[in-house]
């Protein structure tokens, strides 16, 4: 008698639970430098990385079909800044024409500070990126430049 083929085990948190979110930092750089989380005297300029050391799009696109094909449903999209990775959006559309196990779409986010978004939202769309999170460190001008110790406008990023 043969045994039927098992589906693959589905990646699981400490608790059990299944896991179906993905988060991938795509970029290590940032143009802002927050003091919680790349702050000038902490962080080197250079990242203490090059671009040869990051995966390439076809790298990460493996990398995401494998979790999609074992429950993974749902992609988000970091950095660093992620909007700094030069054609991101050519990322986004192989990561768009990916599937679930269950052969849907994922669901594909990104976080970004914001900055470069109005140059890049309509070419991000067209690939694909369904929604977008934007980390907003404060509406007042003088708070948000101090935040993110470059300062640049809070008017660019809500623009």
């Amino acid at each position: 008698m043969h045994a039927l083929p098992q589906s693959p085990q589905l990646p699981r948190d400490s608790l059990g639970r299944p896991l179906h979110d993905l988060r991938l930092s795509v970029m290590e750089a940032c143009n802002f430098r927050c003091p919680y989380c790349m702050p000038a005297e902490r962080v080197p300029d250079d990242y203490g990385l090059d671009a040869a050391s990051r995966l390439s799009f076809d790298e990460i696109e493996r990398l995401v079909r494998g979790f999609a094909s074992v429950g993974v449903r749902k992609l988000r999209l970091t950095g660093g800044e992620p909007l700094l990775r030069k054609n991101i959006e050519v990322l986004v559309a192989q990561l768009a024409a990916l599937r679930t196990a269950d052969g849907l779409p994922l669901d594909i986010t990104l976080t970004t500070n914001g900055s470069l978004l109005a140059r890049k939202a309509q070419a991000l769309k067209d690939a694909g990126l369904q929604r977008v999170t934007v980390s907003l460190d404060g509406l007042d001008d003088t708070v948000f430049r101090s935040m993110n110790d470059v300062d640049f406008p809070v008017a660019e990023v809500l623009a």
